[in-house]
């Protein structure tokens, strides 16, 4: 019998392309625009939220537009999942690091993976994207610390 985290993370997924991962967070991604329900970004958020807890991975925000790359990335500071460290990359600005409560990312991500493409998100001159954003869930190692 599976557990309901299981079960949320299969209807998440929705059609499962290849081979399964044995990795519990492999499948926690999304890209925006997306036609993705609002309960179902909470559960993507928990399930995330969970997995950072739970696992030695991080979460990662990344917003593409004509302005640059801006990076949000998340990861747990203590084994309750109560606080994780915030670490924010602009092109202009650098890296900016902040710790942050559970509520705090959870409210953050639910916002930005619910808000609604803007104008520029459509194709461009040249057939270049104006604005692209994805969310995904990836071991620590792999997170971007540097520009």
């Amino acid at each position: 019998m599976s557990s309901e985290y299981e079960q949320q993370r299969s209807r998440l997924t929705g059609e499962q392309t290849g081979e399964p991962s044995d990795e519990p967070w492999a499948d926690l991604k999304l890209t925006l625009p997306h036609n993705r329900s609002p309960t179902a970004i909470v559960s993507l958020v928990e399930c995330a939220l969970v997995e950072l807890t739970h696992e030695d991975v991080g979460a990662e925000f990344v917003s593409t537009s004509v302005a640059g790359v801006k990076r949000t990335q998340y990861i747990a500071v203590d084994d309750f999942g109560q606080r994780f460290q915030k670490r924010y990359f602009d092109e202009r600005l650098g890296w900016h690091e902040t710790t942050v409560s559970r509520e705090t990312v959870r409210e953050e991500l639910v916002n930005r993976l619910t808000q609604r493409p803007s104008l520029g998100s459509e194709v461009g001159q040249n057939g270049i994207v104006g604005d692209q954003h994805k969310f995904l869930v990836m071991p620590i190692r792999e997170l971007r610390v540097q520009g």
